[in-house]
């Protein structure tokens, strides 16, 4: 008799997973499957679903639960935040990630404000976010550029201090003031819906792409443009694309890393990021395994249901190893990481994003073939299942690049 390993959650925190586990059901998966079908102009366009899904996440207050209790944020502990994500994870990985990176730009704005004391970016930006419940403020990363992408990500490599890679989207001060002028690529998640971004510009190109800056932008300044939502292979619900910027104006006190900063906030990001990743590809991998073992249940090959036949159980047991495995990392470094305070754990952050997005794809993968033919049927969930995942292992920093990087901290700071 199979009986699943108790998680460790009290009754508040399985609570919390349960209901979004119920909300994923009902709300993110319909619509992602939905999404799925519309051209990439459509998904963002009034009167799509996703902004049903946006209102609902916001309805809640989930999409302050990252963000402190002090501006009114939920500040989920670690092991609630693991297990809400592999939730939203389960029901569609491409919403998980638009909501979540809906939130980060007002995450680290608030850890600024809470480090520097500095109130305007509390009223300015953090409060109106974390009281808005019809998403009007909805967040992006804006890193990649049209000449740069994963090599954004080589904190702590010695070519990320190279002046030849300096990004070309750069900001300056005038004053009081900061003036941004480049272009962000066709990448960025929400680039095309969003209201804030949480950019990554370059701000003394001597250093490098270590001479960067973090800024909060409000879409709406002057001199901000849009381009087309991307059409994309996977993860179609995630609305992507690129952001312009000419000589757009932005209060100094939005300035939330300098220079001298900028590496640890990268990390900082990135860290948060890959593992929120990791988290998310579990719960891919989990949906995957569950569609295959229901299939498996039910069609019958040889006069009995194909579970019962021995290559498919080895298929199975394969898929919820490693869904399992893929939980308990993810699960490690997300807690781990809390208590690092987000610095430090690098390392351990890009082990969860390339282990676990691998995961997904390889059970995903496995998913279509416990369905056969069917399982190659557009509208069929696993088909969906595997292109999302095929995304997961380049996006948020490419796989083998994401190694290359946190080899260098594993050799430079291990300790035997």
């Amino acid at each position: 008799m199979y009986t699943e390993i108790p998680s460790g959650l009290s009754s508040e925190q399985a609570a919390i997973c349960s209901e979004v586990h119920r909300f994923g059901a009902e709300v993110l998966r319909p619509a992602s499957l939905r999404l799925d079908r519309l051209r990439a102009e459509e998904v963002v366009a009034k009167g799509s679903p996703l902004w049903d899904v946006f209102r609902a996440w916001y309805g809640l207050g989930n999409h302050a639960a990252s963000l402190p209790e002090c501006y009114g944020g939920l500040e989920f502990d670690p092991a609630t935040q693991h297990g809400v994500f592999e939730e939203m994870g389960w029901a569609a990985a491409d919403l998980a990630i638009s909501l979540g990176v809906s939130s980060l730009p007002f995450q680290m704005t608030a850890l600024v404000a809470q480090m520097t004391d500095n109130q305007a970016l509390v009223d300015e930006i953090v409060v109106p976010f974390v009281e808005d419940r019809d998403a009007r403020h909805i967040g992006c990363w804006a890193i990649t550029e049209p000449g740069h992408g994963s090599d954004t990500l080589g904190v702590g490599r010695s070519e990320f201090r190279d002046p030849k890679a300096a990004g070309s989207c750069q900001v300056r001060r005038d004053g009081s003031d900061l003036i941004v002028t480049g272009q962000k690529s066709a990448w960025v998640s929400n680039g095309t819906i969003a209201t804030h971004a949480l950019l990554f510009a370059t701000m003394e190109a001597g250093r490098g792409m270590a001479g960067g800056a973090v800024i909060v932008v409000p879409l709406d300044l002057p001199g901000v443009k849009r381009g087309a939502a991307l059409e994309k292979h996977g993860q179609r619900a995630l609305n992507q694309g690129e952001i312009f910027f000419d000589g757009v104006r932005v209060p100094g006190h939005y300035l939330l890393a300098d220079p001298d900063m900028y590496p640890v906030a990268l990390e900082m990001t990135l860290s948060q990021a890959n593992t929120g990743m990791g988290v998310i590809f579990t719960g891919l991998a989990r949906a995957a395994f569950e569609e295959a073992l229901s299939y498996a249940r039910e069609r019958v090959q040889g006069g009995k249901p194909i579970a019962e036949h021995q290559l498919v159980q080895s298929k199975l047991f394969s898929m919820f190893a490693r869904f399992q495995q893929a939980r308990a990392l993810s699960r490690a470094v997300m807690t781990g990481l809390s208590e690092l305070g987000g610095v430090g754990g690098l390392a351990h952050a890009i082990t969860a994003k390339v282990s676990c997005t691998e995961t997904a794809f390889a059970v995903a993968s496995d998913a279509v073939q416990v369905h056969g033919g069917a399982g190659l049927v557009q509208g069929i969930l696993v088909e969906k299942l595997l292109r999302d995942a095929r995304a997961s292992l380049i996006e948020d920093g490419v796989n083998e690049f994401l190694g290359l990087v946190a080899a260098q901290q594993i050799v430079e700071g291990y300790a035997l």
